[in-house]
């Protein structure tokens, strides 16, 4: 065996087994700096609405381009948080396509209509407005890229925590045709087959198909369904006229995605109370009985996308977009086959949004952005709250239609000081008008006939609402860039957040405090449901360099921010009438400050030290965030009292980082990469009031793979994810008796006390277990 054989052996062994992972922003570079290591100098990004450079860009920004999520086999959008720091993305609770994500502390996880997301989601530039069938699986891609801190000065939509952008491939200048199958474990098994050709010099079609399905990772007792299983059709298609020299470009997309996955249930962390039903030994196993309505997700969109260079300094764009999406859901929160606590719902979303951007850059020292921003969206939410353990046939049905109108003016301008001081100044004022019609009504007999139920209109309804509020703000932005070479860049900014009012779509209306005996007035009520805007200051530091000649590129991030009328929506337990029920109750609890630290890398070790188009490459992420609420004010007995020395920021853990070492070695007409990731978060509560059944410990996640590519078009990877079979929780549900303060658990017999329901309502939801799977590509 020859030396340099025996070293490529070496470190394989040690890659496949060591520690490692997140490679960070590794994106597509232009074509003359292919053979170059892909480093800040050459990842091109569009985090300002412009291609740049990702080290000139004066914004905490990560970039995953099209060949890093290949070898690292990532699946959805919710695989890149494991790689991004102070990040969470995950399905959300009782749900495979619904996302909740946080960024820097700040996010959104209630999917009901009347919440605005606190992290935009952006698909090709289009906002999508709700969280539904938001988490989207990652095929025919360009990048992904994530922002954090607050968006609204180059952004269609405010954003007051951050944004995650989606970015798929442009389509080729030749026909091209590309196969993509997977086969794995827990039966996995995709296709995805993608197609394009031009019509003419300038007018270019495409499309992909992807079938995605897998088994379930456990199984419903009562159904006999496969829990966590995938069941997924998509469409993708493209429309290009222009491009290549031409002056302009038109782009026309149309998605389509249809996830008929199973329910997923929860996992029971306590025994029934009432039934004494154990907990069960797999944790992907569930016994919840409600299956009507079946689980169905359906979503659609088509977007229009087109560019014109007015002149060789100034571009028009324009993005006009309709998406609309159904969700049916049946949400067991009990997860026992009795009607304890089982939720049907519906969730129908709809919305159009246009977006006109001029764009200046004539190579000299002034670059702007001018943009104006339309949305009307519409957000219907429908659901059951039955009790029937409680009440017999007990219902409380809830019907939220709420309708959001928003338009903004927006800016950001950049001015070349010198050649190395650059001065960034933007600003926002947005137009926010919530519109909302909230029913609550009670049954009795069986469900409301909204879900086909049997039961009977008992009382007049708790909740009658029409209303609507108009929230209205500006939100400046300042950036102070200096790069003492165009390979360094530290920067300091001042960015502002916002994110508007709304209605609890879940309140109560009779149990609003009334001024006067008797029932509240309707401003009582309007008063009762709705909830302010918040805001964030955030304040941020930073340094971006190309080191040791291009062969190591390093991101560092400190910032601070000051979180005001923190908006906090939660379910609870309360009395409407004398009978025990569900409640919503939002309120703008008080502040909250962030401190933290991020920082990623990307190091070439080595370059034909073990042979001849060998390459060494270390990458990581490192995230830190001392997240506390200064004030939360809640009533007491009748008193409001101050109780954020016993809450918790949700869903943000303290440390959260990744490192991932790659050895790539020529073989044949290709190369082979080897890589190894290694993920971790510390401890994460699940909401604002801490819970020792409920919330996760600190752990750590193990992933490898091996990809082999072909000059030809051909690849195939081997990949193992979770290779530890690590158990953690992502997400619950809790009804339990807690101590008003402290929020500590009332505890009966050493268990938790039921607050709602007889049997008790804890239960969790876990991310994926081990799974090794095999996926094949052919281009041609």
């Amino acid at each position: 065996m020859s030396k340099a054989l025996l070293w490529r052996t070496t470190v394989s062994a040690l890659v496949l087994g060591g520690f490692a992972t997140p490679l960070y922003a590794q994106d597509n570079a232009p074509q003359e700096a292919e053979a170059e290591p892909l480093q800040g100098g050459s990842i091109i990004v569009s985090a300002r609405r412009r291609d740049e450079r990702l080290v000139d860009v004066p914004v905490a920004v990560s970039s995953f381009g099209e060949e890093e999520l290949q070898r690292r086999g990532s699946v959805d959008l919710t695989d890149i948080a494991q790689i991004t720091p102070n990040t969470t993305l995950e399905e959300s609770r009782g749900t495979n396509s619904t996302l909740s994500a946080f960024i820097r502390g700040i996010g959104q996880q209630d999917p009901v209509s009347g919440f605005e997301q606190g992290v935009g989601i952006y698909l090709d530039d289009v906002y999508l407005n709700r969280p539904q069938a938001a988490v989207l699986d990652i095929y025919d891609v360009e990048r992904i890229e994530v922002l954090r801190g607050p968006q609204g000065t180059l952004y269609g939509r405010n954003t007051i925590g951050g944004a995650v952008k989606y970015v798929t491939r442009e389509l080729p200048d030749e026909t091209s045709i590309r196969l993509r199958g997977t086969v794995g474990s827990y039966e996995r098994a995709e296709g995805v087959v993608t197609a394009s050709t031009p019509i003419t010099d300038d007018v270019r079609i495409g499309a992909s198909v992807a079938r995605l399905s897998r088994g379930g990772f456990g199984d419903n007792l009562t159904t006999d369904e496969d829990n966590y299983n995938k069941d997924i059709w998509a469409v993708r298609g493209t429309l290009e006229v222009g491009g290549n020299g031409a002056p302009y470009l038109l782009r026309v997309s149309g998605d389509y995605t249809h996830d008929r996955s199973n329910a997923r249930g929860g996992h029971r962390l306590i025994p029934g109370v009432a039934s004494g039903a154990p907990v069960l030994d797999n944790v992907f196993d569930t016994r919840g009985g409600l299956v009507d309505p079946a689980q169905d997700v359906e979503a659609y969109g088509i977007a229009v996308n087109f560019r014109y260079d007015l002149s060789d300094a100034l571009t028009l764009r324009s993005i006009t977009a309709y998406r609309t999406d159904d969700s049916a859901s049946p949400i067991d929160f009990d997860a026992l086959p009795a009607i304890d606590l089982d939720v049907p719902a519906l969730y129908s979303n709809e919305q159009v949004s246009q977006e006109l951007q001029l764009i200046w850059d004539d190579g000299g020292p002034f670059t702007g952005l001018l943009g104006a921003y339309y949305l009307d969206a519409a957000a219907d939410t429908a659901f059951d709250v039955r009790l029937f353990t409680t009440f017999a046939g007990f219902t409380a049905f809830t019907q939220a239609n709420v309708d959001t109108e928003t338009f903004a003016i927006f800016g950001d301008f950049t001015y070349d000081l010198t050649e190395q001081l650059s001065l960034s100044v933007g600003g926002r004022y947005t137009w926010d008008e919530r519109s909302a019609n909230i029913l609550r009504q009670n049954y009795l007999g069986g469900g409301s006939p909204v879900f086909g139920g049997a039961g009977i209109a008992f009382g007049a309804p708790s909740t009658n609402f029409n209303g609507s509020e108009d929230f209205k703000k500006f939100t400046p932005r300042v950036s102070l860039s200096f790069q003492p070479t165009p390979d360094h860049n530290l920067y300091a900014s001042f960015s502002q957040g916002f994110k508007g009012g709304g209605f609890d779509p879940r309140g109560v209306g009779v149990n609003a405090p009334a001024a006067t005996p008797g029932a509240p007035t309707d401003a009582e009520v309007a008063d009762f449901l709705s909830f302010a805007p918040e805001s964030v200051d955030s304040y941020e530091l930073g340094y971006k360099g190309d080191l040791l000649d291009g062969n190591l590129y390093v991101a560092l991030a400190a910032f601070y921010a000051d979180y005001t009328d923190v908006q906090i929506p939660g379910s609870v337990a309360c009395n409407v009438g004398g009978v025990q029920t569900f409640c919503g109750i939002v309120s703008n609890a008080g502040a909250a400050e962030f401190y933290g630290l991020e920082f990623e890398a990307n190091a070439l070790l080595g370059r034909d030290l073990l042979g001849e188009g060998d390459e060494l490459r270390l990458m990581g992420s490192l995230g830190w965030i001392d997240a506390e609420y200064t004030e939360y004010v809640t009533n007491i007995g009748g008193v409001p009292t101050d109780v954020s020395d016993f809450r918790e920021v949700q869903n943000t853990p303290e440390w959260s980082g990744s490192a991932t070492l790659g050895y790539t070695t020529p073989i044949g007409n290709g190369d082979l990469y080897f890589g190894n990731t290694v993920s971790f978060r510390s401890s994460t509560t699940q909401f604002e009031i801490a819970n020792p059944f409920l919330d996760q410990d600190g752990y750590a996640l193990w992933d490898a793979s091996i990809v082999y590519n072909d000059d030809s078009g051909f690849s195939i990877g081997l990949y193992g994810r979770n290779l530890t079979d690590h158990e953690y929780r992502t997400s619950g549900y809790t009804f339990i008796a807690i101590d008003p303060v402290t929020g500590a658990p009332v505890l009966t017999g050493g268990q938790p006390t039921p607050n709602l329901g007889t049997e008790g309502t804890l239960t969790a939801f876990y991310g994926n277990p081990r799974q090794v799977y095999l996926t094949a590509t052919i281009e041609f």
